[in-house]
């Protein structure tokens, strides 16, 4: 859950030095949890999440759910074309480009073991593809891991991220080391979970036009209910997900 006391995520506490080892509870297990498919044949995608994780990748977030189904609406992104998520997660809207046509996928997350692991588990879960596909550990701003072409990805996808206000410049510098400058774009779709923060979140795609890019909002859609029902601030706004295409001006 998103507290209104905090504007960043923090790591949690490591054990104290006279903290018996088994005085914490044990962490939660992995769930597991499905994804159908828009498109014929309809297939369901199984997805594995971390039993918890500090980077918030033991949930399914909305965003990516909303975006798996832009991504197979708007097959022209993505079809015989090299994908790059970051932050990926579970990895459900780069898992959906690898079933749906795209050559090269790379799901990337933090390098942490049970993420990239989980990930990897998720890539063997995936029915039947030709996609090229794997998963590796990778912090934002840093040098690229020797799989992800420099300035050759089609697509460079990026869902539920901006939260992440201290680090909107080194995401912004790996998106623009990763998407290829002639039709080349990124898709960025996000909810504010924390809605007093808006205006940090959307300082993202502001620093987007103002290192050269062209900014377009695609979506917009309500849903039903939020991700946490308790949570604070504008209900409507945390129920709401927003999707943005970023790309290279021309010329």
């Amino acid at each position: 859950m998103f507290s209104s006391d905090s504007d960043s995520d923090s790591d949690p506490l490591p054990l104290l030095p006279d903290e018996p080892v088994d005085f914490r509870p044990a962490p939660p297990s992995a769930t597991t949890t499905t994804h159908t498919l828009l498109t014929s044949p309809n297939e369901t995608l199984t997805l594995r999440l971390v039993g918890h994780n500090p980077l918030w990748g033991h949930h399914l977030w909305n965003a990516g759910i909303i975006l798996s189904t832009y991504l197979e609406r708007n097959p022209s992104l993505f079809l015989n074309k090299t994908v790059l998520e970051l932050g990926s997660g579970a990895g459900l809207p780069s898992l959906t480009c690898a079933v749906r046509g795209a050559v090269r996928v790379v799901c990337t997350d933090y390098p942490d073991a049970p993420l990239i692991d989980n990930l990897r588990h998720n890539i063997s879960l995936l029915p039947a593809h030709s996609a090229e596909i794997s998963a590796e550990g990778y912090v934002w701003g840093n040098e690229l891991p020797e799989c992800v072409p420099v300035g050759g990805c089609d697509l460079v996808v990026l869902s539920d991220l901006l939260f992440n206000h201290s680090e909107h410049e080194k995401l912004l510098w790996t998106v623009q080391q990763t998407v290829r400058k002639e039709g080349g774009k990124a898709v960025v779709f996000f909810t504010p979970h924390r809605p007093w923060l808006l205006e940090k979140d959307l300082g993202f795609l502001e620093l987007c036009e103002e290192k050269g890019m062209v900014v377009v909002k695609v979506l917009e859609e309500r849903l039903e209910r939020p991700m946490f029902e308790e949570d604070e601030g504008d209900r409507d706004l945390r129920r709401t997900v927003f999707g943005y295409e970023v790309m290279w001006k021309e010329g």
